[in-house]
């Protein structure tokens, strides 16, 4: 086995530099023609798309519910703006969109046909205020605008 030296401030480490079991089956899975095209025509089916674990009025997991929450914080419409998938209904589903993206994580938000990321990076887009801006510009939900002068 072929090694490489990290050198630390205080010691050096040893690390292969192949995997370290060469007998670990590698297990790969492409995705079909007809499930891309399927996934293509799902993330351009409404301006918002969530792949999730549940529904939206019953999210099964704790990720899924957050993306939920945070979407609804946003002022997002669900009945109108949002199409969510349950990838816990069909397995090749639920495979098949992390090959797909690339990002091995469910939830996963798509806006207007394009990938935006799974839970944590929305969450850090909602406490940033990109996702508000993002939502903004795509949309989604109308720009808020200042309140007029209390009336009196």
């Amino acid at each position: 086995m072929n090694f490489f030296r990290v050198a630390t401030r205080t010691s050096s480490i040893v690390r292969p530099l192949v995997h370290s079991r060469p007998n670990t089956p590698v297990f790969a899975r492409w995705l079909s023609d007809s499930l891309r095209q399927q996934l293509d025509k799902d993330v351009k089916s409404k301006p918002v798309v969530l792949f999730m674990k549940g529904t939206a009025d019953q999210p099964m997991c704790g990720f899924s519910r957050a993306a939920v929450q945070i979407l609804q914080v946003q002022g997002v419409d669900f009945a109108d703006k949002v199409q969510t998938f349950n990838v816990l209904a069909d397995d090749d589903l639920r495979q098949g969109i992390k090959e797909y993206t690339e990002w091995p994580t469910i939830p996963q938000l798509y806006v207007n046909g394009e990938f935006v990321g799974g839970c944590d990076i929305l969450m850090n887009m909602h406490q940033s205020g990109d996702l508000e801006d993002l939502l903004i510009k795509e949309g989604i939900v109308p720009e808020e605008l200042e309140d007029e002068e209390p009336k009196q």
